[in-house]
This record gives structure tokens, C-alpha cells and sequence, in this order.
């Protein structure tokens, strides 16, 4: 017996506009929050390596007996430097973070309000493919091309 084939809609949700404004805001504050923790982060590692790099120097100018016992201080810092540079892989996932909450929130505003008379549809960007940028595997000490 052949039976018609049904095409079913997809199923769907009915929530109150002001709800999904809320949720919307909410998305957007965290992208902001995200935006300023990355600047946070900036500033920060910037003055750390300015201040690395200050040590180091000085350390450099000594000589003799002491330059010979400074030696672990300097490989220290090197190693303190070399671990600044993961500042990359959180700037990316914070970047990453921001887009997938973004377009959330238009998304959102897309599917849950009537658009105006006149109004063109909104050009979303497409949702992040990759669920991150950097992955756990990348993040293993030493596995990571920093320069």
C-alpha cells in the first residue's frame, strides 16, 4: 500500500516577543563583555612582555660570575614569554565566542519579529562551522608554533 508521503514542518516554538528581547539583550551584553575581556587581555600581556623584556635586558647586562648563575633566570623568562603567547588561542576563542553569540541574536530577531513593510531582510552571517578555533589537541605545552 502506498501511503502519500506528508511533509511535516519543522517543529517550532512560540515564545513572547519581550522574552526573546531579553534573550537578544542578553546575548548582546555578553559580546560586549567578551569584547572587553579581549581587551583586557591585550593590555595586560602587552605589559607583561614589556616588563619580560625589561628584565631580560637588564639581566643581560650583567656579566661574569653571576651572568653564568643568571642563566636559569633567563631561561625562565623565556619559557614565562613563550607562555604569554597562548593570549592568541584565548583572543581567538573569545573572537569565536563573539560571533556564535551574535549571530544568536539575529537570528533570534529574524525568526521571532514581523519585519516592517519596507523593510529588506537582514544578511546573517553564516553560524561558525568549527565549534572552535582552537581545539584541545593545540593546546598540549609545546605543541603550538608560537614564531
Amino acid at each position: 500500500m502506498n501511503q502519500p508521503t506528508m511533509l511535516h514542518a519543522p517543529p517550532s516554538v512560540s515564545l513572547p516577543v519581550h522574552l526573546v528581547a531579553g534573550l537578544q539583550d542578553a546575548l548582546l551584553m555578553a559580546m560586549t563583555d567578551l569584547q572587553r575581556l579581549e581587551g583586557l587581555l591585550d593590555h595586560a600581556t602587552a605589559n607583561l612582555l614589556d616588563r619580560f623584556g625589561s628584565a631580560n635586558r637588564t639581566l643581560g647586562q650583567i656579566d661574569g660570575e653571576q651572568a653564568a648563575e643568571l642563566a636559569p633566570v633567563r631561561e625562565a623568562l623565556h619559557q614565562a614569554v613563550t607562555e604569554l603567547q597562548f593570549h592568541d588561542m584565548a583572543t581567538q576563542l573569545i573572537v569565536h565566542t563573539g560571533k556564535v553569540l551574535q549571530s544568536c541574536a539575529w537570528r533570534l530577531a529574524e525568526e521571532a519579529m514581523e519585519p516592517e513593510e519596507d523593510e529588506q531582510p537582514m544578511a546573517l552571517d553564516p553560524m561558525p562551522e568549527r565549534p572552535s578555533p582552537v581545539t584541545q589537541s593545540e593546546m598540549d605545552a609545546g605543541s603550538v608554533e608560537l614564531f
